[in-house]
């Protein structure tokens, strides 16, 4: 049974009734915005998942990835790793707020409509994923800094243990690792990302021997050597890329893992357990997936002077 009152790590209360009084439609308020923002583009899902992963593992989860920069300072947003965010992710969290301020002004943060859309989002996916309540009580913060990026997010052809400690750091546990990275099974990724394991990728083999070979071929063709176009994408998981579900791991099983770090869950020793216990049933890998995300909210939140409540998302008060 969950506490109606979690202590975050950095002493801050978070609760499930913050809003009852001052918002008390605040859920229902995102959850109509985000299910009209779905049927126009089934993408914002794995978007704002990815937005919101971004957001909590800078700064903690405090909305800093929304903010624009300005001629002063470069925000997160611009850092070379968050340029290829999709749009329709922002999209959904600058809609929510708006519908939010409408009726309860300066009340609900960016940071808080953030987690409650992801988490609607999710569950409103085709099919439909897991559901869980969310903590609330986040204050929007202060700094976003494109230099403070650098580091603290994972990238595609990192080794297993760097992953592992990149998330130690956070406060998460390899199992949460394991668990957040089926978050792919929705979304996709830009050619340039995975293009090294299909050409060239080492003296000995052209293409990564831990990927499928046919798949790495037909991957070829939107993903050409020469005039690759930028915007081309490939989708995360092959096998049922619009629904959430744990063929993500199993995948991994196929050698049918987009991403660098995605194969190398499925093949390092220390986390193939995990993989294969996801892999082997759903309701497993949902409340795996549940108990991280609701960990990885409690990442770096901030109350009291530490924030404050934005009135627009992009851009600071004042």
């Amino acid at each position: 049974m969950v506490p109606c009152s979690l202590r975050s790590t950095n002493k801050v209360d978070l609760s499930y009734d913050f809003y009852n009084k001052s918002c008390p439609n605040v859920e229902r308020i995102i959850h109509n915005v985000v299910s009209q923002k779905l049927v126009e583009a089934p993408v914002t899902a794995a978007g704002a998942l990815r937005i919101f992963f971004h957001d909590c593992f800078v700064e903690g989860c405090d909305a800093s990835v929304l903010i624009a920069s300005s001629e002063s300072n470069k925000a997160e947003r611009d850092s070379e790793i968050n340029l290829l965010l999709p749009g329709d992710g922002f999209d959904v969290f600058f809609r929510a707020k708006r519908a939010v301020e409408l009726q309860c002004p300066g009340v609900v943060s960016c940071a808080d409509v953030m987690a409650i859309a992801t988490r609607d989002l999710v569950n409103l996916v085709k099919v439909g994923g897991p559901r869980w309540e969310v903590l609330q009580g986040r204050r929007d913060g202060l700094v976003s800094r494109a230099s403070r990026v650098a580091g603290n997010l994972p990238q595609a052809n990192q080794t297993i243990s760097h992953l592992i400690s990149l998330f130690k750091s956070k406060g998460l546990s390899v199992l949460d690792m394991v668990a957040l990275s089926g978050g792919h099974t929705i979304g996709f990724s830009h050619c340039r990302v995975f293009m090294p394991r299909i050409y060239s990728y080492n003296k000995t083999f052209d293409i990564d021997p831990t990927m499928n070979q046919d798949y790495a071929l037909s991957l070829r063709g939107p993903c050409p050597r020469k005039n690759l176009d930028p915007t081309v994408v490939a989708l995360n998981d092959v096998t049922t890329p619009f629904i959430f579900d744990h063929a993500y791991y199993r995948n991994l099983h196929k050698g049918l893992g987009l991403l660098t770090t995605d194969q190398k869950l499925g093949v390092d020793p220390l986390i193939r357990s995990y993989v294969n216990m996801m892999a082997k049933e759903q309701q497993v890998f949902f409340n795996y997936f549940v108990l991280a995300m609701i960990k990885m909210s409690k990442i770096g939140v901030k109350t009291g002077s530490d924030g404050e409540i934005r009135s627009q998302c992009g851009s600071f008060n004042g």
